[in-house]
């Protein structure tokens, strides 16, 4: 009786490149992601000892002066703030948008009224206002 014998081919699969692969596009999309951020503007916050952090900001009004203000990264000034409000709004698609209202600690107390009250007329209520940490007394 003769018997044979079969050989069956040792497939083996080495998963070091496609784990050089994956980590290399791993590296690529962290470094190349672009995060949304407020303009480079440099603001001298007013300090608070019961600030909150907020999270997620949608729409955000920086404001160095009547002049200068900023919604998002679109600049105006205050006889044209609702109309770039309502221009971004629309632009972004935004669905009731968070305000964060940032103001330097030098702009006038009309003037962030005036703003308020543009932003009251536009339906927003609740402004979040962006302060910095007050350091602490020893």
């Amino acid at each position: 009786m003769i018997f044979e014998r079969r050989l069956k081919p040792h497939i083996n699969v080495d998963l070091t490149p496609l784990i050089d692969v994956v980590f290399q596009l791993v590296i690529f999309f962290m470094i190349s992601s672009v995060f949304n951020t407020a303009p480079g503007i440099t603001l001298d916050l007013p300090d608070s000892a019961t600030s909150e952090n907020v999270e997620i900001t949608e729409l955000r009004l920086t404001v160095q002066a009547e002049d200068t203000i900023f919604v998002n990264k679109e600049s105006c000034t205050l006889q044209t703030l609702e109309d770039t409000m309502i221009m971004v709004i629309e632009r972004e698609n935004m669905d009731a948008p968070v305000v964060v209202l940032d103001g330097n600690r030098d702009i006038p107390y009309q003037l962030m009224i005036d703003i308020l009250d543009i932003l009251r007329r536009q339906g927003f209520d609740g402004v979040n206002l962006v302060t910095s940490e007050k350091p602490e007394e020893s």
